[in-house]
């Protein structure tokens, strides 16, 4: 059986999610001088995908078709 929840999650590079989760310990370092480990980060860089990040990609994916959409009614306004 296919978890269709796992399957529209974004895939992260292991590289890429380790540079992520040292992102997110540097945050809570700096900006709330706390020490977070790596499960509790990657916890944190787990909900942001799963439960924010498909709203940031849709809004990408709208303003593409604005974008998109207002380049070809400049394109019409082209013809003789």
């Amino acid at each position: 059986m296919v978890d269709m929840k796992n399957e529209n999650l974004i895939k992260l590079k292991k590289e890429r999610r380790d540079e992520m989760i040292a992102e997110i310990q540097n945050y809570f370092s700096k900006e709330r001088n706390e020490e977070i480990g790596n499960l509790g980060a990657g916890m944190i860089l787990d909900f942001i995908v799963e439960k924010l990040a498909p709203e940031f990609y849709n809004q990408g994916v709208y303003d593409s078709h604005q974008y998109v959409r207002d380049a070809a009614e400049d394109l019409l306004s082209l013809r003789k």
